[in-house]
């Protein structure tokens, strides 16, 4: 579990992908009753074991039911929910992974800040974006639409909006998302596999590049219709391709 953490992250920050540079980014993986994220300021390019944090999960989960921390207190909050090493600070999103980690089917998660998406998640119609899909193999990968979050400060307040969208989402769509977008900041991915986590975040820039080839083109796209995009998501064939996503280990470059 640990060297397939290891894997995605490097994934993650590999420049070729341009999801994320210098210490940008985060991914976890559940481990029992706690959970593996990468520490604070360490770079997932070239990321070991060793820039690796174990959190207690239902500890880190409490603080999402409380009040807001000041800044020293979040600093405080996250060194107390650690298991080892001790001397490593877990990122600032330790909460929002903790959260996410306990969603069914959710054994690892990526958070990244790629270039094209951000494009995208600053401009003023993010939120309708975040509901269409503009070919099937978006659907496949990232779900048939992706949680929005309005901008929010990072660290707890960040987590609890995460929360509140997600339990929506689930709500709705009586599904657990495979996407989120955060505003003005970056996207989530979640999966049962670190491939699946990947994926989900390739095909993600892949489309914001989509969307931005359109705009720049002045060509107005036509993105799938409801319908069309409930057909994909529960087609058989479909799953069968989604399994065996979450079934493929390494690095796809």
């Amino acid at each position: 579990m640990v060297d397939d953490l290891v894997r995605l992250s490097r994934s993650l920050g590999d420049p070729q992908f341009d999801l994320a540079i210098l210490a940008e980014g985060n991914a976890s993986a559940i481990d029992g009753d706690a959970f593996w994220v990468k520490a604070s300021g360490h770079q997932l390019s070239n990321l070991d074991s060793g820039g690796l944090v174990k959190v207690k999960l239902s500890e880190a989960n409490a603080y999402l039911v409380g009040p807001d921390l000041s800044d020293s207190d979040t600093r405080e909050a996250l060194r107390s929910i650690v298991i080892e090493p001790v001397n490593l600070l877990p990122s600032v999103e330790t909460f929002m992974h903790a959260y996410l980690l306990t969603l069914p089917g959710v054994h690892f998660v990526g958070h990244t800040h790629p270039t094209p998406l951000i494009s995208l998640l600053s401009s003023v119609n993010t939120r309708e974006l975040a509901t269409q899909r503009i070919f099937p193999d978006e659907i496949v990968c990232c779900g048939p639409e992706t949680v929005f979050v309005p901008y929010t400060d990072p660290g707890l307040p960040l987590a609890k909006a995460i929360r509140d969208a997600v339990e929506e989402y689930i709500k709705r769509r009586e599904e657990t998302p495979k996407t989120i977008w955060l505003a003005n900041h970056g996207l989530i991915s979640l999966g049962q596999t670190a491939q699946e986590v990947l994926s989900a975040q390739l095909m993600s820039s892949k489309a914001a590049r989509v969307w931005l080839h359109g705009f720049a083109s002045g060509l107005e796209l036509k993105p799938l219709t409801n319908e069309q995009i409930d057909r994909i998501h529960t087609r058989p064939d479909e799953h069968y391709r989604q399994e065996l996503l979450r079934q493929r280990t390494g690095n796809p470059s």
